[in-house]
């Protein structure tokens, strides 16, 4: 029996976490807990990096029940070191990459990081869009082609499901067939709720000082201890940090002229690689990216 028999490889703010929570309500997944465990990669979020060689003993504990057990780790698919690792430990697994207009995606990746001030708390500064593209933090998750031309050097094309972000807001049901398919489950009847599965950037809300504090505390509870709390609220569409006291609204940003003028030309050169690797058709997200630029 393997560890783990399923990825959802990235990437961030593609609609991941709409995706791995609507799939965990098949009876035949079990879904990571916490939904990133992070033992492949040597990139654990955007900011954190482990270079230790990984223990999938790491998974005992990971997963509930016996259906097929999912991995959402979101920044396997850009970290360097994830194809050859994944080629070695786990060889013909399958891989479900959920992607976005890369722009706009780094966008919204950008704003959750301000608003959540984790680049400061990381040693960076975010605060300007220009400088923080310059960062491969941030830039390296919007360059599908780069990534991708890394992996089909350690495994198998048809390892991966490739989906747009936009169909799973668009045709929610296909996509989730598609899913089942690849995956070779049975077809359900799913929760397509958007508000209660999603992490938009949009709903995001910067923390206030008695926000860092509830945090700080929460972080100190055992996941074990926290685990059911946290579902119990998200079940019931609970979600503490929406608390004025806790947080405050955020501006909504997003991508404008500016923003494609700073990435347009190093992305859709990538964007053009990574539809010669993978047949994928990115023209529309090119055609919106030159039109869009200065």
């Amino acid at each position: 029996m393997r560890e783990v028999d399923a990825f959802i490889v990235g990437v961030p703010k593609a609609g991941t976490t709409w995706l791995a929570n609507v799939l965990s309500q098949h009876p035949g997944i079990s879904l990571s807990d916490p939904k990133e465990p992070n033992i492949v990669a040597s990139h654990r979020g955007t900011f954190g990096r482990n270079d230790s060689e990984p223990d999938l003993s790491g998974y005992h504990g990971r997963f509930k029940g016996s259906g097929l057990k999912l991995d959402a780790s979101i920044h396997t698919f850009s970290c360097p070191v994830s194809p050859s690792r994944m080629a070695s430990l786990l060889p013909t697994i399958p891989m479900i990459l959920c992607l976005r207009e890369p722009v706009s995606r780094a966008v919204s990746h950008w704003k959750m990081i301000r608003d959540t001030e984790e680049d400061t708390r990381n040693g960076a500064n975010w605060s300007d869009f220009e400088v923080a593209w310059t960062d491969d933090r941030l830039r390296d998750d919007s360059l599908y082609g780069k990534s991708m031309e890394r992996w089909l050097n350690h495994v198998s094309l048809d390892q991966f499901l490739i989906l747009d972000s936009q169909r799973m807001r668009s045709e929610p049901k296909t996509v989730l067939s598609e899913v089942e398919g690849f995956l070779g489950l049975p077809s359900i009847k799913y929760d397509l709720n958007p508000s209660r599965h999603s992490n938009s950037a949009s709903d995001r809300r910067p923390i206030t000082k008695t926000g860092r504090i509830v945090r700080f505390v929460f972080s100190l509870i055992p996941r074990l201890v926290k685990g059911p709390i946290v579902k119990r609220l998200q079940e019931r569409d609970i979600n503490i940090y929406a608390a004025p006291l806790i947080s405050k609204k955020a501006d909504r940003i997003f991508a404008d002229s500016n923003h494609y003028s700073i990435c347009g030309e190093s992305v859709v050169r990538d964007l053009r690689l990574f539809q010669s690797l993978t047949g994928f058709d990115t023209s529309e997200w090119v055609d919106k990216i030159e039109s869009n630029r200065v």
